[in-house]
């Protein structure tokens, strides 16, 4: 990890003092808009499902510009500076939309910064590091979300309900992100073609030394594009959007975390300790990004992902029938592995299928499958919960995710080396 390039060190520390901003707030939101301000079930799930909607919509126009000109680290810069602004006015609302609104700034921002990021990342790695890379960015993220929530438990703890107080202190880290991007560099177009074709001539030349590849469009082999391709337009790879559409139907399934959190809560009779647990989570999540991510790189995408959607789907399966606070933690802290393992694995995959001149938009598209999925996830989660219990709910989830990991399999090729 020591030898990685310097930009994809200073995206990691952006990642990693937003996240800890983040972070000390997302576990306590449930409890917050539950028992502060009031709201149902349904209303959380309204207000995480639109918020990672308008995320990922926004990430297909971000996307779209980011390939369009030397606009990604200005997209990235707008992204984080929305968002550390609008973050910390959570401490001023009253009333669930207040935090509805707060929500979805944050989260625009989130949007706009997310895909021109993930296409910078790509434009630093080669078809034998993309997994690493995308990995430690994940771990890095993770750590973020260790060191928020151990913060704002010490906090709670010292200040027992103080919420808007800690709310409002999340500026720090933000503002600390924000800083962080004026040391990124201005993007080369030339050195990234270089870049890109120099190691997509060393995989074809069977170069390096047993690259995993999936079939055509996968690691370390060219991209099959349109034929479009030949006028000088690159269009995305029938792979991609088969990819898209099992990544879809395991986004129904894949409600927000909060839900998670709620029944973590309602277990403890508490919320003091929740971010603790939540930094539990997430350390878990740095680890197993970090192994992952280069996992993937030896044995394939689609191993590393079915592994992870697996484990999401044992673990909801286990909060649908587990009652006692020891073991909806156990099942809780286990789901750090789902993270661990899809999450920057996916984002590899991404980049595999992807032509150079069309990433930013193949990330925007993922992220719009991503959140979208995630709003009519959140919404249907939370009127099953409400109507049939929290069992049911969980236990849709589980199906949904079995579902597409077989899915998977029928779409992503099988994994294969060059000697």
């Amino acid at each position: 990890m020591w030898n990685l390039p310097r930009p994809v060190w200073l995206l990691g520390w952006v990642s990693l003092a937003t996240d800890a901003a983040s972070e000390a707030i997302y576990p306590l939101l449930p409890f917050f808009l539950t028992h502060v301000l009031g709201a149902t079930a349904v209303a959380l799930g309204i207000v995480e499902g639109a918020a990672e909607a308008a995320n990922s919509l926004l990430k297909i126009l971000s996307g779209r510009l980011a390939d369009r000109g030397r606009a990604k680290r200005r997209l990235v810069l707008l992204g984080y500076s929305v968002s550390s602004a609008a973050r910390p006015l959570i401490a001023i609302t009253t009333t669930w939309t207040q935090v509805f609104a707060v929500r979805v700034a944050d989260r625009v921002g989130k949007g706009v910064r997310g895909a021109p990021r993930d296409a910078m990342l790509a434009a630093w790695a080669t078809p034998a590091t993309r997994g690493k890379i995308y990995g430690f960015h994940q771990g890095m993220d993770n750590l973020g979300a260790v060191v928020g929530p151990a913060l704002a438990s010490l906090f709670l703890w010292r200040y027992p309900g103080a919420f808007r107080p800690l709310f409002t202190l999340t500026i720090v880290p933000g503002a600390i992100a924000v800083a962080l991007i004026f040391l990124l560099p201005d993007e080369s177009p030339a050195k990234t073609t270089a870049i890109a074709a120099h190691a997509t001539a060393k995989a074809s030349g069977r170069s390096l030394d047993r690259i995993p590849v999936d079939q055509p469009g996968g690691v370390g082999a060219p991209v099959l594009s349109h034929p479009s391709s030949a006028r000088g337009e690159e269009a995305l790879p029938r792979r991609f959007h088969g990819f898209m559409a099992v990544l879809a139907l395991f986004m129904l399934g894949n409600s927000s975390d909060a839900f998670l959190l709620l029944r973590l809560t309602d277990a403890a009779g508490s919320a003091v300790f929740v971010p603790l647990m939540w930094g539990g989570i997430n350390a878990v999540k740095t680890i197993v990004s970090m192994v992952g991510g280069s996992w993937s790189d030896r044995i394939g995408r689609r191993t590393v992902i079915a592994v992870g959607w697996l484990v999401y789907a044992v673990v909801y399966a286990g909060f649908a029938v587990s009652t006692t606070l020891p073991a909806l933690l156990s099942w809780f802290l286990v789901y750090g592995f789902y993270f661990g393992f899809a999450e920057g694995t996916e984002k590899a995959l991404v980049a595999d299928l992807a032509p150079v001149s069309k990433r930013g938009t193949a990330f925007g598209v993922y992220n719009a499958v991503t959140g979208l999925g995630a709003l009519t996830a959140s919404i249907v989660f939370g009127v099953i919960w409400k109507m049939f219990g929290a069992a049911a709910a969980f236990g849709t989830g589980a199906t949904l995710a079995f579902a597409a990991t077989a899915l998977l399999f029928m779409v992503v090729p099988r994994r294969t080396a060059e000697a």
